[in-house]
Formats: C-alpha cells, sequence, structure tokens
C-alpha cells in the first residue's frame, strides 16, 4: 500500500441532517475535504446495522449493511419521501450526539413509507441484487422480518422452538407470512448498496481509498448465527458452549466479555473456509482496504464459558492460523489487509503477522505510559505498518493529555524535544510523529484533527450506554484545518497524488469564479453609477424647465 495519510471518521459521525451520519451530501463534502488536506485513506467503522448498545461491532448481519446511513434527501428526490415527512422524523437532539433511541422510534418507521411508495418489486435493479446476494439477503431479511413483526424484537434464541431451530414447515410458513417485511429488509440493503457504491465511487476517482473495518466475531443475535449454527461452537439447542472476549487488561480488570459465538474451525477448515471467504469478498466489494479487528483471534482466541458474568473464567484456544490466509489468498488472490494487532501480544502471534505480510497497527497514545523500548514508539516502527495517534477505542490525545501529571508527561516532553508545547497545540506533536514516521500508512480520528478531548471519545470497552454517538460539526472542517493537514501531508512526502490537480483545478476555478463575481461587480457599479448620471440630466433638465416658471 503506498505511503500516505488518512483520516479515522465514521460514517454516522458525518455532519448529515436528521441525526445522523449518511451517504448524503455531506459525505461528498467531506471527501473533498479529505483532498484539499492531501489525504489518500478514509477509515470507517464497520457498515453493518447495529443491534443492542449500538456498537457496530454487534451487528445484525456481518453482510448487510446500516438502513441508518441512506440518505433521506436521496429518497426525496426519488419522491417516496418527502421534505415535510423527513423533518417530522428528524432525530438532531444535539447537533454532535446520535440519539439511538430516537433513531430507533423514527427512522425505520420513515422508511418503510418510502418502500410502500417505491413499487420496487417492478425494479429490474432490485431483482438482480437480491439475485446477486441470495446466499446472504434472504436469510438476513427473513431474520429481521420475524424478529420484528413475530417476536417484538427479541433475540432469535426466545423464539418459538420451529423458527428457532429452521424447522422445514416453519420457514415455509414465515416466509409466506411475513412476505412484504421480507421485501422491506431486501429494499433496505438495495438502497444502502446503491447509495454506497456512489459515494465509494466518488471517492476513488478523487484518489481515496477506503478502510473498512471486520470485526473477527458475529454477534450471537444475528442472521448469520442463526442461519449457520453448524458454522459455530453451539449445543444441540442452538445455545453456545462459549463465547467471545478478552482477559484482564489495561482497559479491565475482569477482562472483556463480548458474547459472541466462538468458531467451529474444525468444520471452516473441512469446507475450506467457503463462508469466511465469501465474507471477505464481501468486503473487498464495500472498501479497498480491509482492517481485521482482533487478528491475534486467528492465532489464538479467548473462550470464555457460556453464562459467566465476566471473562476471568476464559482460557486461550488454538485458531487456523495461517491455513486459512493461504486459502483466502488462493481464492481471492492478494488483498489489502490491515491486522488489528493490539492488545496481549505472543510470539506466535507476532510470527502469524509476520508471516501474513499484513501491515500491522502501532499507536502513539500508547507510546507514552511505558518507556524508551516501548513498541509504539516511532522510531521502531518499519515500513510495513500503520501509524494512528489513536483509534476508536482510545482516549482522544488532549483527553490522554489532559489527564496526566507533568511527571508522567516526562517522556512525551524528551521525545518530542519540547519544555512546554502550547495546550492548542500537543494534538499536532503526536500527528506529527505518527506523519514523520516510515510506517507507509499514517491513520489519525478526526477528533485529533481537531484536538477535542473526552468529549468526543468514540468507545470506552466494556461500557454501555454513552459509546458510538460522537459527530462533526461540518463548521469544523474548515480550509484553515485542511491546510494544516496538507502541509502535514506534504512535509512527511504523504500527499495523495490527485490532490495536487484537484487543488489546482479547485483554486483556478475560484479564480475564474471570483474574476467573474467582480466583473459582475463592475458592470453593476458601471450600471448604478450610468443609472445615476441618467437620473442627474434628468434633474438638471426639470430645474431648467422650471427656471422661466420661476422667473414669471
Amino acid at each position: 500500500m503506498r505511503r500516505g495519510s488518512g483520516v479515522l471518521l465514521p460514517v454516522s459521525s458525518l455532519p448529515s441532517p436528521y441525526g445522523i451520519g449518511t451517504f448524503s451530501e455531506e459525505a461528498y463534502r467531506f471527501v473533498d475535504f479529505l483532498m484539499e488536506g492531501g489525504m489518500t485513506y478514509w477509515q470507517i467503522l464497520p457498515l453493518g446495522p447495529t443491534s443492542y448498545g449500538d456498537s457496530p461491532y454487534q451487528s445484525f448481519s456481518t453482510f448487510a449493511g446500516n438502513p441508518y446511513f441512506i440518505d433521506l434527501k436521496q429518497l426525496v428526490k426519488e419522491g417516496v419521501l418527502t421534505e415535510a415527512e423527513c423533518d417530522e422524523a428528524d432525530c438532531t437532539g444535539h447537533p454532535n450526539y446520535v440519539e439511538y433511541g430516537d433513531l430507533y422510534e423514527k427512522r425505520y418507521a420513515l422508511l418503510k413509507k418510502a418502500y410502500k411508495r417505491s413499487n420496487i418489486a417492478q425494479n429490474a435493479d432490485f431483482q438482480k441484487f437480491v439475485e446477486k446476494n441470495q446466499d446472504w439477503v434472504k436469510d438476513y431479511a427473513l431474520f429481521m422480518a420475524i424478529k420484528n413483526q413475530c417476536f417484538d424484537g427479541k433475540s432469535w434464541m426466545e423464539w418459538a422452538e420451529d423458527i428457532r431451530m429452521r424447522w422445514g414447515y416453519s420457514m415455509d410458513y414465515y416466509y409466506k407470512e411475513c412476505a412484504e417485511e421480507i421485501e422491506f429488509y431486501e429494499y433496505l440493503q438495495f438502497k444502502f448498496t446503491e447509495q454506497w457504491t456512489k459515494l465509494k465511487k466518488y471517492a476513488n476517482d478523487q484518489g481515496i481509498l477506503i478502510i473498512g473495518d471486520l470485526p473477527i466475531y458475529v454477534a450471537l443475535d444475528s442472521a448469520d448465527a442463526w442461519a449457520h449454527p453448524d458454522l459455530f461452537q453451539m449445543n444441540d439447542d442452538r445455545t453456545p458452549k462459549a463465547v467471545a472476549g478478552c482477559p484482564p487488561d489495561a482497559f479491565s480488570e475482569t477482562g472483556q466479555l463480548w458474547g459472541n459465538p466462538l468458531y467451529r474451525w474444525d468444520v471452516h477448515k473441512n469446507q475450506q473456509y467457503d463462508w469466511w471467504i465469501r465474507r471477505m469478498e464481501h468486503c473487498f466489494e464495500l472498501y479497498d482496504v480491509v482492517r481485521i479487528d482482533h487478528f491475534r483471534g486467528f492465532d489464538e482466541y479467548y473462550s470464555i464459558p457460556f453464562g459467566d458474568k465476566d471473562a476471568t473464567r476464559g482460557h486461550w484456544e488454538k485458531g487456523p492460523g495461517m491455513d486459512f490466509f493461504r486459502k483466502m489468498e488462493e481464492r481471492l488472490g492478494k488483498k489489502r489487509v490491515i491486522a488489528e494487532d493490539l492488545g496481549l501480544m505472543t510470539d506466535t502471534v507476532r510470527k502469524l503477522v509476520k508471516d501474513s505480510g499484513y501491515p500491522n497497527m502501532k499507536v502513539i497514545g500508547f507510546a507514552f505510559d511505558g518507556d524508551a523500548n516501548c513498541d509504539h514508539l516511532p522510531h521502531h516502527y518499519s515500513k510495513n505498518c500503520v501509524a494512528y495517534t489513536g483509534t476508536h477505542d482510545n482516549e482522544t490525545v488532549m483527553q490522554w493529555y489532559d489527564r496526566h501529571t507533568e511527571e508522567e508527561l516526562e517522556l512525551y516532553r524528551e521525545y518530542t524535544n519540547h519544555v512546554q508545547t502550547p495546550h492548542d497545540r500537543v494534538h499536532w506533536d503526536f500527528i506529527r510523529l505518527a506523519s514523520l514516521s516510515a510506517a507507509d500508512i499514517c491513520i489519525v480520528p478526526m477528533q485529533d484533527y481537531l484536538g477535542l478531548g473526552a468529549e468526543a471519545r468514540m468507545n470506552f470497552p466494556s461500557t454501555l450506554g454513552n459509546n458510538w454517538k460522537w459527530r462533526v460539526s461540518e463548521s469544523s472542517l474548515t480550509k484553515e484545518l485542511s491546510d494544516e493537514m496538507f502541509a502535514m501531508a506534504k512535509l512527511s512526502s504523504r500527499v495523495n497524488d490527485l490532490s495536487w490537480d484537484w487543488k489546482a483545478e479547485r483554486a483556478e476555478k475560484a479564480a475564474a469564479e471570483a474574476a467573474k463575481r467582480a466583473e459582475a461587480e463592475k458592470a453593476e457599479a458601471k450600471k448604478a453609477a450610468a443609472k445615476k448620471a441618467d437620473a442627474k440630466k434628468t434633474e438638471a433638465a426639470a430645474d431648467k424647465k422650471a427656471a422661466p416658471e420661476k422667473k414669471k
């Protein structure tokens, strides 16, 4: 992957109208902002439909897209919604935070109106989409239809036994009973794909590559787990034998209990990893580069007994290792992958990352809590890695800085050769370190480019209720900021090749528009002067005519 810089900003964090970021015109303007800043990469979080806890890492499907991201204004242009209906269902409670509760209550009802007016069954492109994606979209649409129409949103683990176990006659019954609701969810996936494909093409045409994010696990309450129980460690009654998580670490004293079902890697291997490879293939249709979250799970995965309240009793088991990645390359060819290898590292994990050849991750935010031997200090970086100031799970740079004492900041001060960096410039110290490192790719969360603090943190692991909410204000995406981003990208030899021409073309266009405005203003002034002169002539003529009358 070529040397370049990028921004981490989830789609949900875009400054779109109606309460959450979408594939709206604001998304296109954000791509323009990236170009103005000389960026090459736009990294996002998983695009799947969110479930309990609003986490994009706990989705109802690993293949489906989030209907919240569908741009309502495009549906207005199609004539299936009105602006008044969109305004009435607006969920913007706060301009910088997503209100997921309001979205759940209002957005699906609004999208249902669009579906009913769409006459989608007669749309040939829709039919082609369903046929092309039938290996996942049928199960997903049926899953969501049954969940919401028949079981009041409950997990499939709580459904009636016949459909929970997918008995044949029961499947036939629900396909008929929920036919319209099934088509509604297929329609949502069609519109999601249509709009995302258009936005991705626009970004790619500007030389911007999309880095997507693939959670290693699927949610327990997902169409994937329900439709393919044989691929997961489940009992005969479809309850999990064990679930995923992480052992106790710096994030949590009791570890992280994610609750995802674990894979039966022996079954996947016997099936030539077909499901996993189809999953990766789908990802590379959505993204240009795929970051695999919790990459170490392919080496060893943490298994926690199902029903435990925390992760303290878990243990490590062996994953598929390089066998899976060799099979993936045989089927798909060489692909651009980033290995998320943060957390507890072992020699076998390091070997897997090295054998795969994928770039791994380094985080400046971890560098100064250790010592000069810390792997995350830039002087340890190779070219084949991705340098971050922080991730979606980290504190922002300013939050990290503000919670440390002067004594704790000593290593940071020494490393940056600053006795006292002005407080409002601290985040640029971190951006500079990441940018000037040897790493081929440098990614900075939007919050860190803006120098925001704790109020802008995206996620605090092992907590619920206040995560995944932050959104950027469009007024923050200024030309001054993009110019500073460009200057840093230029200094570190990371400028997107197309940005030079793009900026020159924009400057030429702006100059032409300014000249046109100046010419119009000049013509208007000339016209006004002529009008004023005519008025004076008329007034003088009237005075001359009135003069003899005054003499009489």
